[in-house]
């Protein structure tokens, strides 16, 4: 009897980091940032975080692109910047072989700053500095440019996000990427004065649960920042960071600077204030316009 079986043949090999990698990108910094082992495998939790960060380079890429194709330089100011993720993996895709190119990470706690100083030097990333200090005093600090073209702020916490952009309109940033974390101010504030507002607007029914005092302060602080934004001549884009692990802190915020004031969001955001009894934050929020 005449043997019709097919000889088995075996699948063509797959390199299972090919769909997370990509072309050039320096296996060394990713064992480093220990998002692969010392013999170059990914693990689940390190193909999720590679995944979220090349998502986030996917966006900022094109912003990087815009500078560059104006200006031989670029400078981009990472705050809260942590173990420097985003920054050196940007570094490596994008801005290494640019030598008009420099990234400043800003983080206050001294490990993690010493720790990315030497990373950027054995790889020899010398267009990268660490700098320690807060958010709010990076803008006064004398490490760094009068100007930053580029200025992300992802997941730091609470008012340091508004610092960050405090720290962009002073810097006069092009573009601005925030993925902003843990809004408590405006929700405490508005649960400070919860008595006074029922008398004042039926409005506080939104917020007179706790739980609904977190959701609404939340999402109405950002709804304050990109007023604040188009009142001093931004252009947005909000939209959700597909990926990352935590989905209530996956609001992305884009913006990019056209000189051209949205005309009543400055009036909308202090009527917002004034309607909703948070006078207290106008200082926060309605920064003096650049003459």
């Amino acid at each position: 009897m005449k043997n019709t079986r097919q000889p088995i043949t075996k699948p063509a090999f797959v390199d299972p980091l090919a769909d997370v990698l990509r072309p050039g990108q320096s296996i060394e910094l990713l064992k480093e940032l220990h998002i692969l082992t010392r013999d170059g495998k990914l693990n689940q939790d390190s193909r999720r975080k590679l995944k979220q960060v090349t998502h986030l380079c996917n966006f900022i890429e094109p912003l990087l692109n815009e500078v560059l194709s104006r200006q031989d330089t670029l400078t981009l100011a990472d705050h809260g910047a942590g173990k420097s993720y985003l920054g050196f993996i940007l570094y490596d895709l994008y801005l290494k072989e640019r030598p008009g190119s420099h990234i400043y990470g800003i983080e206050t706690r001294d490990e993690l700053v010493e720790k990315s100083r030497t990373l950027a030097a054995k790889l020899g990333f010398s267009r990268m500095s660490f700098i320690n200090t807060t958010v709010a005093e990076s803008t006064q600090s004398a490490q760094l440019p009068a100007t930053i073209d580029i200025v992300t702020a992802l997941h730091a916490c609470n008012t340091a996000t508004d610092d960050a952009i405090q720290f962009a309109l002073a810097k006069r940033a092009r573009h601005i990427v925030l993925v902003p974390c843990c809004q408590a101010e405006v929700a405490s504030v508005l649960r400070k004065h919860k008595n006074d507002s029922f008398g004042k607007t039926p409005l506080s029914e939104i917020w007179r649960h706790p739980i609904h005092t977190r959701e609404f302060g939340s999402q109405l602080t950002n709804v304050l920042r990109c007023l604040q934004l188009e009142s001093h001549g931004y252009q947005l884009t909000v939209t959700e960071l597909v990926g990352w692990e935590h989905s209530m802190k996956n609001e992305l915020i884009i913006a990019t600077h056209t000189g051209a004031p949205r005309g009543n969001a400055r009036e909308r955001l202090q009527q917002i204030l004034q309607e909703l009894n948070l006078q207290e934050l106008e200082a926060r929020f309605l920064a003096p316009l650049e003459s």
